[in-house]
């Protein structure tokens, strides 16, 4: 994970985090006792640039990192024009956009800054995420459309069959 990280933090974006199941499925392996990491789909790199919106620019980011480490499977997101990609109000923030993902466990970001400290933002703190529970975030809770998205989410992605110790909450 730390060379995943340190490859992200090489591209010095402003207001950047690596997220969501990077994160997430860290703590529910370690809580699981698996000896290896279970498949990351991706690598949920997000970052926050109002100056440069455009998406022809995450993609050359991503290339970037995958000269860097090409086994990787990044995905690069400024949260600055993904409000318009998911039809809401623009975030103010990476750490906005992240507060906004579906459930709390996933709501998780994590960084290095210049002196190798490692920072950890967790809107809705990390209680769900230890204690194995899937809830929405208070934004998906707003409306029966993101409540929707919520529950289609937590089926498609079928979690309980890699960590069967979890336990999801519906709305």
């Amino acid at each position: 994970m730390m060379e995943i990280i340190k490859a992200a933090s090489q591209l010095s974006l402003p207001d950047w985090w690596i997220c969501a199941g990077f994160v997430r499925s860290k703590i529910w392996d370690t809580l699981h006792g698996f000896e290896n990491r279970t498949d990351t789909p991706d690598v949920d790199v997000i970052y926050y640039d109002q100056e440069d919106i455009s998406e022809k620019t995450e993609k050359e980011l991503e290339a970037e990192l995958k000269s860097i480490l090409p086994d990787v499977p990044w995905s690069v997101k400024n949260e600055a024009r993904m409000h318009v990609i998911n039809h809401i109000e623009p975030y103010t923030s990476a750490e906005d956009a992240i507060s906004k993902f579906p459930e709390t466990a996933t709501a998780l970001g994590v960084k290095i800054e210049k002196d190798n400290n490692l920072i950890l933002t967790a809107p809705w703190g990390v209680d769900d995420a230890i204690n194995l529970e899937v809830k929405p975030t208070p934004f998906f809770s707003e409306s029966k459309e993101r409540a929707a998205i919520y529950k289609e989410r937590v089926i498609k992605k079928n979690w309980k069959e890699i960590w069967e110790k979890i336990e999801v909450f519906p709305l």
